[in-house]
């Protein structure tokens, strides 16, 4: 699949940071769609389209790390990063175990980011 047609899902409720990562996405190639929440992605059916989610991990509902268990338990192969800007005493490495492909702290460093979606979102 070319980078034109990969779709890839942003979930972020903050939505400064939701339309930041969408447009660098887009400003690479990448086909982004943005959702506030993710019950907003698993109601829209995105996970059957998506070839890669980036989610955070602090969300009002469902958290990154819900979403990332879902994800997991539905049997889906999509890959997902985890992005957050709240201090927490969990590591990169928690999430990794959990199930993530990768694990940023927001700032998001922007170029660490396309090289791991060019490596695992495909």
């Amino acid at each position: 699949m070319d980078v034109q047609t990969r779709m890839i899902a942003v979930i972020d409720d903050d939505i400064r940071v939701l339309e930041s990562l969408v447009n660098l996405l887009a400003s690479f190639g990448y086909k982004a769609e943005s959702y506030i929440s993710a019950e907003q992605f698993l109601g829209s059916g995105g996970l059957s389209r998506t070839s890669c989610i980036i989610t955070d991990i602090e969300m009002r509902q469902m958290s990154g790390l819900g979403l990332l268990q879902h994800v997991i338990s539905s049997k889906s192969a999509v890959p997902v990063i985890i992005i957050t800007g709240k201090r927490s005493d969990k590591s990169e490495a928690f999430y990794l175990e959990k199930g993530a492909v990768g694990f940023f702290r927001k700032p998001v460093d922007a170029d660490a980011l396309l090289d791991l979606i060019g490596s695992v979102c495909v």
